[in-house]
């Protein structure tokens, strides 16, 4: 087991940068996911399943459980990929999937994440997840010149 640090959740100080970004127009959110071997349902025994799962089981739970919000934020799943060794990269660090969120904005991006219908379900991905990357990103725009 490495002592390197694990992100799963936002902190205070990154999402009050993310705001202060002043982002206008569709976001896409880059996700790099690494999942536990076995899901661990502690937080949320509620959750669990009968019998034990992985943890990209258990994501695909979480995946199941949050498309109907996604979708009736007006955003969109517009990648979800199995990930691995890098090609360029630290030949130490493996992601498991790569997956890219598109919202309308990040008010819509926000508001999804408030939804309380859908946090009961978050437990699925605290579950599946060993560790994670989040990057907003925005198209860049080029010139014709």
């Amino acid at each position: 087991m490495s002592d390197a640090p694990t992100y799963l959740d936002v902190t205070q100080t990154a999402g009050r940068d993310f705001m202060m970004r002043g982002i206008t127009g569709p976001v896409v959110m880059l996700n790099l996911l690494r999942f536990r071997p076995e899901a661990n349902y502690s937080a949320t025994p509620d959750l669990a399943p009968d019998q034990p799962i992985s943890g990209r089981e258990a994501f695909l739970r979480y995946v199941k459980h949050t498309l109907p919000f996604l979708h009736a934020s007006g955003g969109s799943v517009e990648y979800l990929g199995d990930g691995g060794a890098w090609l360029i990269g630290p030949a130490s660090e493996r992601w498991d999937a790569v997956m890219l969120i598109r919202q309308a904005s990040v008010e819509a991006f926000i508001a999804w994440n408030s939804d309380a219908a859908y946090l009961a379900g978050i437990g699925h991905r605290t579950a599946a997840l060993e560790d994670s990357r989040l990057l907003p990103t925005t198209a860049l725009t080029f010139g014709k010149d």
